[in-house]
Protein backbone atom coordinates (compact mmCIF):
# COMPACT_ATOMS: atom_id res chain seq x y z
CA UNK A 1 0.00 0.00 0.00
CA UNK A 2 1.39 3.35 -1.38
CA UNK A 3 0.59 6.98 0.20
CA UNK A 4 -2.28 8.96 -1.40
CA UNK A 5 -2.75 12.49 -1.14
CA UNK A 6 -5.66 13.40 -0.06
CA UNK A 7 -7.40 16.89 -0.14
CA UNK A 8 -8.91 18.93 3.13
CA UNK A 9 -10.67 22.21 3.91
CA UNK A 10 -9.37 24.98 5.97
CA UNK A 11 -10.63 24.60 9.17
CA UNK A 12 -11.38 28.38 10.27
CA UNK A 13 -13.59 29.07 7.40
CA UNK A 14 -15.42 25.87 8.16
CA UNK A 15 -15.69 26.17 11.48
CA UNK A 16 -17.30 29.70 11.08
CA UNK A 17 -19.98 28.30 8.62
CA UNK A 18 -21.16 25.43 11.17
CA UNK A 19 -21.03 27.96 13.95
CA UNK A 20 -23.27 30.23 11.52
CA UNK A 21 -25.16 27.05 10.56
CA UNK A 22 -25.93 25.78 14.31
CA UNK A 23 -26.85 29.44 14.95
CA UNK A 24 -29.53 29.83 12.12
CA UNK A 25 -30.89 26.24 13.35
CA UNK A 26 -31.35 26.98 16.64
CA UNK A 27 -32.83 30.33 15.37
CA UNK A 28 -35.14 28.92 13.04
CA UNK A 29 -36.28 26.14 15.61
CA UNK A 30 -37.33 29.00 18.18
CA UNK A 31 -39.47 30.51 15.21
CA UNK A 32 -41.19 27.56 14.11
CA UNK A 33 -41.86 25.91 17.04
CA UNK A 34 -45.08 28.12 18.17
CA UNK A 35 -46.77 27.57 15.09
CA UNK A 36 -45.32 25.34 12.71
CA UNK A 37 -45.83 22.08 11.33
CA UNK A 38 -43.76 18.96 13.06
CA UNK A 39 -42.04 18.33 9.73
CA UNK A 40 -40.28 22.11 9.74
CA UNK A 41 -39.30 21.50 13.61
CA UNK A 42 -37.72 17.88 12.59
CA UNK A 43 -36.07 19.52 10.10
CA UNK A 44 -34.42 21.88 12.30
CA UNK A 45 -33.65 19.63 14.64
CA UNK A 46 -31.93 17.45 12.04
CA UNK A 47 -29.94 20.11 10.74
CA UNK A 48 -28.79 21.30 13.85
CA UNK A 49 -27.98 17.33 14.72
CA UNK A 50 -26.24 16.86 11.40
CA UNK A 51 -24.17 20.26 11.81
CA UNK A 52 -22.60 18.91 15.38
CA UNK A 53 -22.22 15.52 13.33
CA UNK A 54 -19.48 17.78 11.12
CA UNK A 55 -17.83 19.20 14.11
CA UNK A 56 -16.44 15.90 14.25
CA UNK A 57 -14.60 16.37 10.81
CA UNK A 58 -12.38 18.90 12.34
CA UNK A 59 -8.37 18.18 12.99
CA UNK A 60 -4.99 19.80 13.27
CA UNK A 61 -2.24 18.89 11.95
CA UNK A 62 1.63 20.68 12.72
CA UNK A 63 4.62 21.41 10.06
CA UNK A 64 6.38 18.08 8.92
CA UNK A 65 3.17 15.74 10.26
CA UNK A 66 0.84 13.72 7.69
CA UNK A 67 -2.65 12.60 8.99
CA UNK A 68 -3.73 9.21 7.55
CA UNK A 69 -7.12 9.25 6.87
CA UNK A 70 -9.31 5.98 6.73
CA UNK A 71 -13.47 5.40 6.41
CA UNK A 72 -14.58 2.19 8.09
CA UNK A 73 -11.03 0.46 8.21
CA UNK A 74 -10.56 1.08 4.51
CA UNK A 75 -7.54 3.83 3.47
CA UNK A 76 -8.81 6.86 2.11
CA UNK A 77 -5.60 9.08 1.95
CA UNK A 78 -3.37 11.22 3.37
CA UNK A 79 -3.41 15.22 4.37
CA UNK A 80 -0.18 16.90 4.36
CA UNK A 81 -1.25 20.68 4.62
CA UNK A 82 -0.74 22.06 8.15
CA UNK A 83 -3.35 24.30 10.18
CA UNK A 84 -6.67 23.46 11.40
CA UNK A 85 -8.58 21.06 8.24
CA UNK A 86 -11.72 19.21 7.83
CA UNK A 87 -12.77 16.03 5.71
CA UNK A 88 -15.42 13.97 6.61
CA UNK A 89 -16.65 13.44 9.65
CA UNK A 90 -16.89 9.93 9.56
CA UNK A 91 -12.98 9.69 8.87
CA UNK A 92 -10.57 8.38 11.51
CA UNK A 93 -7.29 10.35 11.10
CA UNK A 94 -3.66 8.65 12.94
CA UNK A 95 -1.13 11.53 12.64
CA UNK A 96 2.45 10.29 11.35
CA UNK A 97 5.28 12.59 12.24
CA UNK A 98 7.69 13.26 8.94
CA UNK A 99 10.26 14.72 11.11
CA UNK A 100 13.84 13.62 10.71
CA UNK A 101 14.65 11.49 13.98
CA UNK A 102 17.69 9.26 15.02
CA UNK A 103 18.20 7.48 17.56
CA UNK A 104 21.43 5.43 19.22
CA UNK A 105 21.45 1.67 19.43
CA UNK A 106 22.70 -0.40 22.61
CA UNK A 107 26.04 -1.55 22.60
CA UNK A 108 25.73 -5.04 20.52
CA UNK A 109 27.58 -7.65 21.35
CA UNK A 110 28.64 -9.92 18.34
CA UNK A 111 31.32 -11.37 16.70
CA UNK A 112 33.31 -9.82 14.17
CA UNK A 113 34.57 -11.97 10.76
CA UNK A 114 37.36 -13.28 12.32
CA UNK A 115 35.06 -14.57 15.59
CA UNK A 116 36.38 -12.19 18.01
CA UNK A 117 33.41 -10.28 20.37
CA UNK A 118 33.05 -6.86 19.85
CA UNK A 119 30.86 -4.52 21.32
CA UNK A 120 29.45 -1.79 18.61
CA UNK A 121 26.60 1.13 18.44
CA UNK A 122 25.52 2.89 15.87
CA UNK A 123 23.64 6.24 15.50
CA UNK A 124 20.98 5.72 12.81
CA UNK A 125 19.14 9.37 11.00
CA UNK A 126 15.83 8.23 9.54
CA UNK A 127 12.47 9.89 8.43
CA UNK A 128 8.93 8.77 6.70
CA UNK A 129 8.36 9.27 3.93
CA UNK A 130 5.52 7.21 2.89
CA UNK A 131 2.59 7.78 5.79
CA UNK A 132 0.65 5.04 4.53
CA UNK A 133 3.12 1.98 4.47
CA UNK A 134 4.39 3.21 7.73
CA UNK A 135 1.25 2.80 9.31
CA UNK A 136 -0.47 -0.22 7.60
CA UNK A 137 2.17 -2.58 6.66
CA UNK A 138 3.54 -2.50 9.72
CA UNK A 139 2.15 -2.83 13.65
CA UNK A 140 4.32 -0.24 15.09
CA UNK A 141 6.83 1.57 12.71
CA UNK A 142 8.80 3.48 15.28
CA UNK A 143 9.74 -0.27 16.87
CA UNK A 144 10.37 -1.49 13.84
CA UNK A 145 13.24 0.70 12.67
CA UNK A 146 14.77 0.15 16.04
CA UNK A 147 14.33 -3.71 16.19
CA UNK A 148 15.48 -4.07 12.43
CA UNK A 149 18.41 -1.39 12.90
CA UNK A 150 19.94 -3.56 15.31
CA UNK A 151 19.37 -6.18 13.05
CA UNK A 152 21.29 -4.85 10.18
CA UNK A 153 23.80 -3.68 12.68
CA UNK A 154 24.80 -7.11 13.67
CA UNK A 155 24.69 -8.70 10.09
CA UNK A 156 27.18 -5.92 9.19
CA UNK A 157 29.56 -6.25 11.83
CA UNK A 158 29.80 -9.78 11.37
CA UNK A 159 30.57 -9.45 7.61
CA UNK A 160 33.73 -7.05 8.47
CA UNK A 161 37.17 -8.15 10.85
CA UNK A 162 37.58 -5.62 13.56
CA UNK A 163 41.32 -4.61 12.17
CA UNK A 164 43.12 -4.13 9.04
CA UNK A 165 45.85 -7.09 8.98
CA UNK A 166 45.88 -6.91 4.92
CA UNK A 167 46.22 -4.17 2.98
CA UNK A 168 43.50 -4.64 0.65
CA UNK A 169 40.98 -5.56 3.03
CA UNK A 170 37.91 -3.29 4.65
CA UNK A 171 37.90 -3.55 8.35
CA UNK A 172 35.78 -1.90 10.94
CA UNK A 173 38.43 0.07 12.76
CA UNK A 174 40.01 1.25 9.63
CA UNK A 175 37.58 1.92 7.01
CA UNK A 176 34.54 3.93 9.00
CA UNK A 177 33.17 5.42 5.46
CA UNK A 178 32.35 1.97 3.45
CA UNK A 179 31.54 0.70 6.98
CA UNK A 180 29.10 3.15 7.00
CA UNK A 181 27.48 3.15 4.06
CA UNK A 182 27.39 -0.98 3.91
CA UNK A 183 25.09 -0.34 7.37
CA UNK A 184 22.76 2.28 5.24
CA UNK A 185 22.51 0.02 2.84
CA UNK A 186 21.45 -3.08 4.69
CA UNK A 187 19.19 -1.17 6.79
CA UNK A 188 17.49 0.49 4.23
CA UNK A 189 16.30 -2.72 2.39
CA UNK A 190 14.79 -3.75 5.70
CA UNK A 191 13.12 -0.74 6.60
CA UNK A 192 11.56 0.05 2.46
CA UNK A 193 8.59 -1.57 3.23
CA UNK A 194 7.86 0.06 6.02
CA UNK A 195 7.95 3.49 4.29
CA UNK A 196 11.01 4.60 5.90
CA UNK A 197 14.40 6.41 4.56
CA UNK A 198 17.53 6.00 6.22
CA UNK A 199 19.45 9.16 5.78
CA UNK A 200 22.40 8.46 7.74
CA UNK A 201 23.95 5.34 9.66
CA UNK A 202 27.12 5.51 11.20
CA UNK A 203 29.08 3.77 14.33
CA UNK A 204 29.08 5.44 17.76
CA UNK A 205 31.20 2.88 19.67
CA UNK A 206 33.53 0.00 18.07
CA UNK A 207 35.84 -1.93 21.05
CA UNK A 208 36.97 -5.43 21.64
CA UNK A 209 34.72 -7.14 24.19
CA UNK A 210 36.11 -6.97 28.20
CA UNK A 211 37.07 -10.23 28.40
CA UNK A 212 39.69 -10.09 24.95
CA UNK A 213 40.18 -6.52 25.44
CA UNK A 214 43.66 -7.43 27.38
CA UNK A 215 44.50 -9.79 24.66
CA UNK A 216 44.42 -7.51 21.68
CA UNK A 217 45.69 -4.75 22.89
CA UNK A 218 48.88 -6.60 23.48
CA UNK A 219 48.15 -8.26 19.62
CA UNK A 220 48.08 -4.72 18.62
CA UNK A 221 51.12 -3.24 20.51
CA UNK A 222 53.31 -6.44 19.26
CA UNK A 223 51.69 -5.73 15.40
CA UNK A 224 52.83 -2.08 16.00
CA UNK A 225 56.52 -3.25 16.98
CA UNK A 226 57.13 -5.41 14.00
CA UNK A 227 55.67 -2.87 11.83
CA UNK A 228 58.10 -0.30 13.71
CA UNK A 229 60.69 -2.75 12.99
CA UNK A 230 60.07 -3.41 9.40
CA UNK A 231 60.17 -0.11 8.60
CA UNK A 232 63.50 0.85 10.55
CA UNK A 233 65.19 -2.14 9.31
CA UNK A 234 64.11 -0.74 5.13
CA UNK A 235 65.82 2.20 5.84
CA UNK A 236 68.57 1.20 7.32
CA UNK A 237 69.36 -1.28 4.08
CA UNK A 238 68.90 1.72 2.18
CA UNK A 239 71.10 4.41 3.91
CA UNK A 240 74.06 1.21 3.95
CA UNK A 241 73.63 0.75 0.50
CA UNK A 242 73.85 4.19 -0.39
CA UNK A 243 76.74 4.57 1.41
CA UNK A 244 78.96 2.04 0.20
CA UNK A 245 77.88 3.27 -3.44
CA UNK A 246 79.29 7.16 -1.90
CA UNK A 247 82.40 5.58 -0.93
CA UNK A 248 83.13 3.14 -3.71
CA UNK A 249 81.81 6.40 -6.46
CA UNK A 250 84.15 8.79 -4.48
CA UNK A 251 87.31 6.37 -3.75
CA UNK A 252 87.88 7.01 -0.75
CA UNK A 253 88.64 3.50 0.20
CA UNK A 254 88.56 0.07 -1.13
CA UNK A 255 87.50 -2.55 0.92
CA UNK A 256 87.42 -6.36 -0.20
CA UNK A 257 84.21 -8.49 0.36
CA UNK A 258 85.36 -9.51 4.16
CA UNK A 259 85.49 -5.84 5.04
CA UNK A 260 82.92 -5.19 3.20
CA UNK A 261 80.47 -7.53 5.26
CA UNK A 262 81.78 -6.10 8.01
CA UNK A 263 81.14 -2.50 7.61
CA UNK A 264 77.06 -3.91 6.69
CA UNK A 265 77.03 -5.31 9.71
CA UNK A 266 78.36 -2.48 11.91
CA UNK A 267 76.17 0.14 10.29
CA UNK A 268 73.01 -2.19 10.72
CA UNK A 269 73.99 -2.65 14.28
CA UNK A 270 74.01 0.91 14.48
CA UNK A 271 71.06 1.69 13.17
CA UNK A 272 69.13 -0.66 14.06
CA UNK A 273 69.98 -1.14 17.55
CA UNK A 274 67.09 0.78 19.81
CA UNK A 275 69.88 1.98 22.17
CA UNK A 276 72.77 4.51 21.64
CA UNK A 277 76.03 2.78 19.89
CA UNK A 278 79.24 2.86 21.73
CA UNK A 279 82.01 4.01 19.12
CA UNK A 280 84.86 1.50 19.17
CA UNK A 281 88.09 3.47 17.83
CA UNK A 282 90.62 1.98 15.79
CA UNK A 283 94.28 3.52 16.31
CA UNK A 284 96.26 0.61 13.80
CA UNK A 285 95.99 0.12 10.29
CA UNK A 286 92.62 -0.44 8.58
CA UNK A 287 93.62 -4.38 8.26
Amino acid sequence: MHEIAKKSLPGIPVLLLVLLGLLGSAALFLAVIGGATPGMVVASILLGLALLVSLAGFYTLEPNQAGVLSLFGRYAGTVKESGLRWNNPFYSAKKVSLRVRNFESGKLKVNELEGSPIEIAAVIVWQVVDSAEAVYNVDDYESYVHIQSEAALRAMASSYPYDQHDGDRIALRSHPQEVSEHLKVQISERLARAGVEVIEARISHLAYAPEIAQAMLQRQQAEAVVAARTRIVYGAVSMVEMALDELKKSGVVDLDEERRAAMVSNLLVVLCSDRAAQPVLNTGSLY
